[in-house]
């Protein structure tokens, strides 16, 4: 593979499948040295790679995998800039200099230069018709008048990506009105942090100060690590001004406002950026709500009982839990391992050694089918099982059941919330079992009575 083709992160199949020439690269070892070289020469590429190796056989690679398997782009989170795919989101009201004042801050400062490739934006009906009419209209126009003077590169922004929140608010007074705004930016954070080539960069500089607050819950509740949060700042006097959009590159007369208005030069006016460092809850938030739809308010509450006390209430008779303060749905197997545990942490009891894989254990079985038979009137699948184990359980039938219980319950509550209800192992050889939560957070009652209005 020639020097072209590695600047290009592209290793086409046929220099795989071909005799290696000069500059080819010949095995695995050596495209990875390729790729270590790639980056820490500085030059930001995106690589994405067919790997394969000329001495392995025709459809695989040395470590068995596919050979048109593609690896995934690795980006730098630490450096937003070097995501293919980067946004800035604005929130605002009234005065749109906040959108070339924040463009302006993220492309000509010295450290973490970030240039978007789209920008959108978010605001009441008065403030689309100001930031269409100032920014993208032929005159004056002065978002495009910002990229001319400084050079910068095709930026995505039309009167398309100007959003009204809500639909058509006028402006966000009431406490409806926080409510479709609130949820409009939820729902376009969640969009966004959704694509993992995307950087995304939120500004709360602009509109009202709820807005700015929803725009930095939303990056709290969805942001990864190469997401950021600022506010611009800039210097007195042109903060506030009409007629100020970024400092200029020529010498531009603009006037202060009221009754001892002057002349100042738009050129000598200071912007920068303030990162605000945010803490991300993603992590604890359940599957479904980050590929759902859910309002502002559904997905507070799913983080708050992310980060609630855990408890545990099983309901054995209809195949239910409470995990915090959410119910969920199991399968009467996968509930029945739970209710095992849970009844050992209950009584205090040591972790167990899991039966071994192959051998039938008689125990095993005889505590896992009392479990099974306390789940109510269903016993669709008893007669099945109880044919399955009749000579006992063996670490085989042990290990799918714990995997269908941990993937359910971190689907159902989120990898974070998930923990405390997962039976742990013990992190070393020889592995033994259990769940950890204390006596008192567990329980065994009707989910059904509990939610009796009393």
């Amino acid at each position: 593979m020639n020097d072209a083709a590695l600047r290009e992160g592209v290793v086409p199949k046929s220099a795989i499948q071909r005799p290696c020439g000069d500059g080819a690269i010949q095995c695995w070892r050596e495209w990875r040295i390729a790729c270590r070289k790639l980056a820490t020469s500085g030059q930001k590429y995106r690589i994405v790679t067919i790997l394969g190796c000329m001495n392995a056989a025709p459809d695989t690679h040395p470590e068995g995998r596919p050979i048109d398997h593609i690896a995934a782009t690795r980006h730098d989170p630490t450096d937003p800039g070097s995501y293919p795919r980067r946004v800035l989101l604005l929130v605002t009201g009234l005065s749109p200099q906040i959108v070339t004042e924040t463009i302006y801050a993220l492309t000509q400062r010295t450290a973490g230069r970030f240039v978007p490739t789209e920008v959108r934006v978010l605001t009441t009906r008065e403030g689309r018709e100001r930031a269409r009419l100032t920014l993208l209209s032929d005159d004056p126009g002065w978002f495009h008048r910002l990229r001319r003077d400084y050079q910068l590169p095709a930026i995505q922004f039309a009167p398309a990506d100007i959003e009204i929140v809500g639909g058509d608010l006028d402006d966000i007074r009431t406490e409806q009105d926080n409510e479709r705004a609130a949820d409009a930016i939820t729902r376009v954070v969640r969009e966004f942090t959704r694509d993992p080539d995307l950087a995304l960069h939120v500004s709360m500089a602009g509109g009202r100060k709820t807005m700015g607050f929803y725009a930095g819950y939303a990056l709290s509740i969805f942001g990864r690590p190469q997401d950021r949060l600022s506010h611009v700042l800039v210097s007195s006097p042109f903060e506030g001004l009409p007629g100020f959009f970024y400092p200029t590159r020529e010498s531009m007369v603009i006037y202060t406002g009221g009754e001892r208005a002057r002349p100042v030069d738009a050129r000598e006016a200071e912007v920068t950026l303030a990162e605000i460092p945010f803490v991300s809850l993603r992590h604890g938030l359940p599957s479904a709500l980050l590929a759902g739809d859910a309002s502002f308010m559904d997905t507070v509450q799913a983080a708050r009982e992310a980060l609630g006390p855990p408890r545990l209430v099983i309901d054995l008779r209809h195949s239910r839990v409470m995990a915090g303060e959410r119910t969920l749905q199991l399968q009467r197997g996968e509930l029945a391992l739970l209710a095992l545990f849970a009844r050992r942490a209950l009584a205090g009891e040591p972790p167990l050694a899991a039966p071994t894989a192959g051998v039938p254990d008689p125990d095993w079985a005889r505590a896992y089918l009392a479990e099974l038979r306390s789940g109510g009137d269903d016993m669709t699948d008893l007669d099945k099982t109880e044919r399955t184990l009749r000579k006992g359980m063996d670490g085989d039938y042990f290990s799918q059941k714990l995997s269908r219980l941990r993937s359910s319950l971190k689907r159902e509550l989120g990898p974070a919330s998930a923990r405390p209800y997962l039976i742990d192992d013990g992190g070393r050889r020889p592995r033994r079992y259990r769940l950890t939560l204390p006596p008192e957070s567990i329980a065994f009652a009707s989910l059904a009575a509990m939610e009796e209005p009393a």
